[in-house]
């Protein structure tokens, strides 16, 4: 027998190591299952709810499922493993992920799946726990406060500087968004960090020449 038998005798006998008994494979798909429901009640917790998608929260248990089954199959035999490699490499996804929170799950999900199919489960509690943690923490740091804006109509062009004059001084920062005048009446939409809201609003209503004014908070990205 040459060196060269050997090596593939042991390159084959290390992909079929794996015994792939209905009791092993009942197992991992437990102790898959079960961090599957913990991802998915993680990101109903955890996600914004502004982006929260029911059909994506769904997904990942099912991503994890699959992946695990997806590993099982590999180790089992190295021409399977091979097979699926080159039916894989054809998939493409083109779904557009509206929130970056969401490609954290997606990689959670699939990682748990081939770490529960690999039988390393200890690896996937170690991972859950850090990871929960760690987005809990980082989600409750604060960063910025969001802008407000600020929407007031009114009567005559001179109305302008009277309000600019009431938003001067409640806020530091500001920047008007929209102008916009026509027979003889103006609509303006000002950016606004007020350090109360609600002076500012009652102020400019105050004004006998505005007819209404309105300050809308959003969960948008925060400009530094």
């Amino acid at each position: 027998m040459t060196f060269k038998d050997i090596f593939k005798k042991s390159f084959i006998q290390g992909f079929t190591r794996y015994d792939a008994t209905p009791e092993n494979i009942i197992v991992v798909f437990l102790i898959s299952a079960f961090f599957a429901l913990y991802i998915f009640f993680a990101y109903r917790l955890l996600t914004r709810k502004t982006f929260y998608q029911k059909s994506f929260n769904i997904a990942l248990p099912a991503l994890v499922l699959i992946t695990a089954a997806v590993i099982l199959t590999i180790q089992s035999s190295v021409v399977i493993s091979l097979g699926m490699v080159g039916a894989l490499s054809i998939v493409r996804f083109r779904t557009a992920v509206k929130d970056p929170m969401d490609l954290v799950f997606l990689f959670w999900a699939i990682s748990t799946g081939i770490i529960c199919g690999a039988g390393l489960a200890q690896i996937s509690c170690v991972l859950a726990f850090v990871l929960t943690i760690a987005l809990f923490v980082f989600d409750r740091i604060p960063v910025a406060r969001a802008p407000k804006i600020l929407m007031v109509s009114g009567e005559g062009y001179a109305l302008e500087e009277e309000i600019m004059a009431a938003v001067r001084r409640h806020c530091k920062v500001f920047a008007v968004k929209s102008r916009t005048l026509a027979d003889n009446k103006i609509n303006l939409v000002i950016e606004v960090r007020a350090k109360e809201d609600a002076p500012l609003v009652q102020e400019i209503a105050a004004l006998s020449a505005v007819t209404s004014s309105s300050l809308l908070a959003h969960d948008g990205e925060v400009t530094y």
